[in-house]
């Protein structure tokens, strides 16, 4: 859990600051430019995390922080970033923005406009949450926290900012102009495990809001999805983003069915990390004793749609058509699902099994997995190799479909997988075969 901060909140920042991220505000400063620590790692520092990329805010304009430095990369200059280089390897690279205003956000995404030459408490204001909107000073030793962001750690609060100093106001003004940061919200709130202002809140629900959200490529919203599942109680965000309407925007199949929002939100706080997103899409499925194909297609474009990785869609899929077992009946047939849900997967199949409250069968399926039963051909004790030489046979596709009859017999009684009980299952066959 996230701890609140606590000590000097300068001190803490001051030794948290990495020496190269110092230097480059030192040649700022000495220049005759604000240069100030910004954003995530400043809250984070703050919080006791580990912080992510340290990036500066100065009031000096591009052209000048180009001047400044020997190495730069100019990675976005129209909207004011350089990348001053201070060493070898990324992790030398410090993002260097001068102090904007922005106009309108066409896109839902980045400013079509922005400004050069404001103040950092305007810079500041634009960003999307107060606890966001804290700079640090490493070369004066300041902390600028015009909104109250350290007030907000403390109460482990999501509040939006906003020159007006209105949550919902600024809300609606800072998630429509881009409305990524919606997503952002829910997924700070489980992360972090804070709560999302009852204003920010409602702000985020406005049309306005979730029309901008839908303009936002589905790349930037998967990505934030996956950091949400990944919190350690991801209802945290979830139960938000369903009040709001983000759910209902990103994934409106699943919005549509969910029928009990607390069942559904435990489902996903307890799967294991690899089964959440199968979790969080299992009411998609529907009751059968093997895997649901027509599921699997529909959950497979759900997922594409996302812009999810092929890998994604397909265990996710395959999860979702076997989450709801309920007419498994005896253990050969639970085997035969956990052999449709391939080995890979059948960890997560158990984990979403009990996770959806299905515990005898998630127990009778963890035993099978924990005894070493045969799923696939590849567990079976003898190869096709082995087959051809004991019994003589012409490789092709015969021995593929000797051995997958094999398997369809240790599937109903796994003691047969032995390589004397297997080979002698394999010679009846053979001969059945050719004296019919």
């Amino acid at each position: 859990m996230t701890t609140a901060p606590s000590g000097d909140p300068v001190a803490v920042l001051a030794a948290a600051v990495p020496p190269h991220v110092r230097r480059v505000c030192a040649t700022l400063a000495e220049a005759g430019h604000e240069a100030v620590t910004v954003g995530g790692a400043v809250r984070d520092a703050l919080l006791g995390r580990e912080p992510g990329d340290w990036d500066v805010a100065t009031s000096a304009r591009p052209e000048q922080v180009l001047a400044l430095f020997a190495h730069c990369i100019p990675t976005g200059l129209q909207h004011g970033t350089v990348t001053v280089v201070t060493g070898r390897g990324e992790a030398s690279h410090v993002e260097v923005t001068t102090f904007r205003g922005e106009g309108t956000y066409s896109d839902g995404r980045r400013p079509d406009t922005v400004q050069f030459g404001v103040a950092l408490r305007d810079d500041l204001a634009r960003r999307d949450l107060v606890v966001n909107a804290m700079a640090f000073d490493p070369a004066h030793r300041l902390l600028h926290d015009p909104f109250g962001g350290l007030a907000d750690l403390a109460a482990r609060r999501l509040r939006a900012v906003g020159p007006t100093g209105d949550a919902f106001v600024d809300a609606v003004a800072r998630f429509t102009e881009d409305g990524l940061r919606a997503m952002r919200v829910v997924r700070f709130a489980a992360v972090l495990e804070f709560d999302v202002d009852a204003d920010t809140a409602r702000g985020i629900a406005q049309p306005s809001v979730l029309a901008s959200l839908a303009k936002v490529s589905r790349e930037r919203v998967a990505d934030e999805l996956r950091k949400l599942l990944a919190a350690p109680r991801p209802s945290r965000g979830l139960r938000i983003a369903e009040a709001v309407g983000i759910v209902a925007s990103i994934l409106p199949a699943v919005a549509a069915v969910i029928v009990d929002v607390a069942a559904w939100l435990a489902r996903v706080d307890d799967a294991v990390p690899e089964a959440r997103l199968a979790a969080l899409l299992a009411d998609l499925g529907r009751p059968g004793p093997r895997v649901e194909r027509a599921v699997e297609r529909d959950v497979e474009a759900i997922l594409r749609a996302l812009k999810l990785s092929s890998g994604e869609v397909a265990a996710t899929a395959r999860l979702v058509a076997v989450a709801k077992p309920a007419l498994v009946g005896d253990d050969p047939a639970l085997r035969r699902l956990l052999a449709d849900v391939a080995r890979p997967l059948a960890a997560s199949a158990v984990s979403l099994w009990r996770a959806s409250g299905e515990l005898a069968i998630a127990d009778r399926a963890a035993a099978i997995l924990a005894r070493g039963d045969a799923l696939a051909t590849a567990d079976l004790a003898v190869g096709g190799k082995q087959l051809i030489e004991a019994l003589a046979l012409a490789p092709g596709p015969a021995v593929g479909a000797l051995l997958a009859r094999l398997l369809d017999r240790v599937l109903v009684e796994p003691s047969l997988n032995t390589r004397d009980g297997l080979l002698a299952e394999a010679r009846v066959h053979v001969d059945a075969t050719k004296t019919s």
